[in-house]
């Protein structure tokens, strides 16, 4: 962590449970496939192929990084994997923070910068989250494993700038 940074918090996509579970199942359902059938040509075996493939690619998603947030020098900066675009909050538009659970559905996606009714979501895995409302009604919500901790530093910062 630099020591300018604040709070500093990277989330991977192989992390996010739901889409982990999918890709058990699904590697699962090769091996078992692999197991029970009958016949004994290439079928089989691209059963077997088809789940290691899906067991690695599992392990190789756990190194990929879908969200880093960065609270520093009044600014909350999120940025994205690949070609996604650096996402800058200015902390002096923003009136309030506050910790809240994020909204339990059966299933979670791993989502960044998703406009839906009104807010502003960033959410790789966890429960709780950041909702963080600025001047013009705007709200971002900000999924985190670190949440108080996020919400800390970002009041924090806001106290700093109003001073």
């Amino acid at each position: 962590m630099k020591e300018n940074n604040l709070f500093e918090e990277k989330q991977y996509l192989g992390t996010n449970i739901m889409h982990l579970l999918i890709r058990l199942v699904i590697a699962m359902g090769c091996f078992c496939l692999y197991r029970f059938s009958d016949t004994d040509d290439e079928t089989k075996g691209l059963f077997f192929i088809l789940g290691i493939a899906a067991l690695a690619i599992s392990g190789l998603l756990v190194f990929v990084l879908h969200i880093s947030t960065v609270v520093n020098n009044g600014s909350l900066v999120l940025d994205g994997f690949w070609m996604s675009r650096r996402v800058k909050i200015d902390l002096n538009s923003i009136v309030s923070a506050e910790v809240t659970k994020y909204p339990r559905f059966v299933m979670h996606r791993a989502v960044y910068n998703l406009h839906l009714k009104g807010t502003i979501k960033f959410f790789t895995k966890g429960s709780e989250a950041v909702l963080l409302i600025d001047r013009d009604g705007l709200k971002y919500c900000i999924g985190s494993q670190k949440a108080k901790e996020l919400c800390a530093a970002v009041q924090k910062q806001i106290q700093s700038t109003k001073v």
